[in-house]
């Protein structure tokens, strides 16, 4: 989440250049993230001191750190681990004739099964899952870790709809041999979102929560037992002044990113959740020294090599403190409100103002991408010889 990450945990394609695919995590939602796991054994910290090591090294020892952004260029310095296949990452792959997973899509679209469908919208809604499964199916060969896939956006109040679209995936992934344990769905934290998450995971089915702006969604998240909880830092509060829990934050002098991310942390670990947490969308350095301890920390390249160039010595990387412990976790208070168990209704409640619209304008871009791979689709359909 990395959603590899391998354990029992994302970024959206920002730009194509030339012929080479760019990711990357910022705030907006959609994508192809590839972590770093494959090198963190030599980047560890290691019981025995020689002498100096790297920022990156030392930072290591508390969380798994990973690539926001990656170029296929860039595979030997942060090797990938884990990946996301999404309706962002199939547009950018169509505007690439000659890339690795483009043939994946074009069986997509000469899948026999697919063109026997009369109606168009069923047809093309074929199209799109057998290209996910096969670029995801790709995915697998390349990383050890765990592939997410996108959940269709437009299905995020309906939680029936996301079941069985999950349900169709997982079959089509089963057909190329792509075992469960390899697979993560990423799904959009809205109530129906984390009822289909509670419902999957209770079937030994992996989910990804996304798009998490509030207090109320993480908690709910986790008590529905979802794999990886996925939140965003960046400067997302700065447009929403008024909503209580971003006020709640900054006058306690604390960034309402961090404070979410700190506050979830502690809950899983209080209370003996299993959801693993991602903090995405890291902004600096001092970001990620806030937040060493969390499961997995995606920081962008920028971030990395800063780390990965400056030097410390044995006694500098001790300096290093985890911000974020189950000891920490276990002393921190929360309120009888927060210890609820949440519901349709105190979820309504609780979710803020921000957290309502940030989610309204994610799944929209979300939903946006998935309309304009079906008009692409279309378009390139029938593809020769069908």
């Amino acid at each position: 989440m990395s959603v590899s990450l391998q354990s029992p945990p994302s970024s959206a394609i920002s730009s194509f250049q030339g012929r080479k695919l760019r990711f990357s995590n910022g705030s907006a939602p959609s994508n192809l993230l590839f972590s770093s796991r494959r090198s963190l054994p030599l980047i560890r910290a290691s019981a025995v001191d020689t002498g100096p090591t790297t920022e990156l090294d030392a930072v290591s020892s508390f969380s798994e750190i990973v690539p926001d952004t990656v170029i296929f260029d860039d595979f030997e310095r942060f090797p990938p681990t884990a990946a996301t296949v999404s309706s962002a990452l199939l547009l950018g792959i169509c505007s690439l004739p000659d890339t690795i997973f483009r043939n994946a899509v074009d069986m997509a679209l000469a899948d026999s099964e697919c063109n026997k469908h009369e109606n168009s919208e069923l047809r093309l809604s074929c199209f799109c899952n057998k290209a996910l499964v096969n670029v995801g199916a790709d995915l697998a060969k390349l990383v050890p870790g765990r592939v997410s896939t996108e959940v269709d956006a437009r299905l995020a109040y309906d939680t029936h709809g996301i079941i069985r679209k999950v349900h169709d995936l997982l079959k089509l992934y089963d057909r190329v041999d792509v075992p469960p344990e390899r697979l993560l769905f990423k799904i959009p934290s809205t109530w129906q979102g984390i009822e289909a998450s509670r419902l999957l995971e209770s079937e030994g089915i992996q989910t990804h929560l996304t798009f998490v702006y509030s207090f109320a969604q993480a908690a709910a998240a986790a008590q529905a037992g979802a794999s990886v909880i996925q939140i965003l830092l960046g400067d997302w509060s700065r447009n929403h002044s008024g909503d209580p829990e971003i006020e709640a934050a900054l006058k306690r002098g604390e960034d309402p990113g961090l404070a979410l991310v700190t506050k979830t942390y502690n809950y899983i670990h209080k209370y003996g959740h299993k959801s693993k947490l991602m903090a995405a969308a890291v902004r600096n350095k001092q970001d990620l020294f806030s937040l060493l301890g969390v499961d997995y920390i995606i920081a962008p390249l920028k971030v990395l090599q800063s780390l990965k160039e400056s030097v410390t010595t044995p006694e500098e990387k001790y300096s290093f403190v985890r911000r974020l412990s189950p000891q920490s976790a276990a002393k921190y208070n929360f309120s009888e409100v927060e210890l609820v168990k949440w519901d349709q209704l105190t979820f309504a409640s609780a979710v803020g103002p921000a957290a309502v619209e940030l989610l309204a304008g994610g799944l929209d871009g979300y939903a946006n991408q998935a309309n304009r791979v079906e008009e692409l689709f279309a378009k390139l359909w029938p593809p020769p010889n069908v």
